[in-house]
């Protein structure tokens, strides 16, 4: 599957545009029967929001953005209230450079009510090369188990600094970690008092929110490398296997996208688009810097 871009050198008036191509049957009958789907946009960092809608080739959309009978003849991705075509946004989110596209090639998949879109390939329409897009499964996940080269690539980068504020962040996680284990744990220690580790945290990237008493914990920011600050909804917990957000989603406009900081990671089957973030695993990476 791939979006082909047209009204190319076409930016400055109205902007480009992006029609379907080569869509799987499953998600070609889904979007002709919706006849407009909102869009997702999985970025380096995992799904986010967007103002972008699928539109099925016999569908347009009406002033109040609701899809209605149109002979367009295209299944194509149409920019709703957002300011920028898709490519735009991609080309930010993945810090590329800039000119037109030919092409992107892209992943889609509809766990809910919404089209979740990945970039996987891109060629540019004065380039004879296309260039391939790293698509990594859960993105910001860092436990015993599995650390995602996103995370990786992010503290190389750090620690090639050399400041020494990354050996105080792991001394200080350790510390707050050690509170919370079944063999050293604090009486009557609360679950908030992870967010000890916001500042540790801060240093590694993750910008932890104010913690609220309703829905999530806490709508925090990642900011790794070079690319866009992102904003996703953080949970804090003690013990992953006490997170119930498989059962329930806040917010019927609301991805189904998380990101768990847990003291202990011990949650078997992680949900889709759930990332999880161990203070145990950041301290045991104390022992390789």
């Amino acid at each position: 599957m791939h979006l082909q871009q047209t009204k190319r050198a076409s930016i400055k008036s109205g902007g480009p545009q992006y029609y379907f191509h080569d869509l799987t049957n499953p998600v070609k009958t889904y979007l002709r029967k919706e006849g407009a789907v909102r869009v997702a946009l999985v970025t380096p960092y995992g799904a986010t929001k967007s103002d972008y809608f699928a539109v099925s080739k016999d569908h347009k959309m009406d002033a109040k953005h609701r899809p209605v009978s149109g002979k367009v003849g295209h299944d194509r991705i149409q920019q709703g209230h957002a300011g920028e075509s898709i490519g735009e946004s991609i080309r930010k989110w993945y810090n590329l450079a800039s000119g037109d596209f030919e092409r992107i090639d892209v992943e889609i998949d509809i766990p809910e009510d919404i089209l979740y879109l990945t970039p996987l390939r891109y060629k540019y329409a004065n380039s004879p090369k296309s260039r391939e897009l790293n698509k990594i499964e859960r993105p910001l996940t860092f436990t015993r188990d599995y650390v995602s080269p996103f995370w990786k690539e992010q503290l190389t980068n750090i620690e090639s600094k050399k400041s020494g504020t990354t050996i105080w962040s792991l001394l200080e996680i350790c510390r707050i970690v050690k509170d919370h284990l079944p063999s050293s744990k604090v009486a009557h220690i609360q679950e908030t008092d992870i967010l000890r580790a916001a500042g540790p945290l801060k240093h590694f990237g993750m910008a932890l929110g104010a913690y609220v008493g309703k829905g999530y914990d806490c709508v925090s920011e990642f900011s790794f490398l070079k690319y866009p600050t992102y904003t996703v909804p953080v949970e804090i917990k003690r013990h992953s296997k006490n997170f119930s957000y498989q059962q329930k989603k806040y917010g019927k406009d609301e991805l189904s996208r998380a990101v768990v900081l847990c003291a202990v990671h011990d949650l078997r089957n992680v949900p889709r688009n759930i990332d999880i973030i161990e203070l145990q695993a950041l301290c045991d990476h104390m022992q390789r810097v």
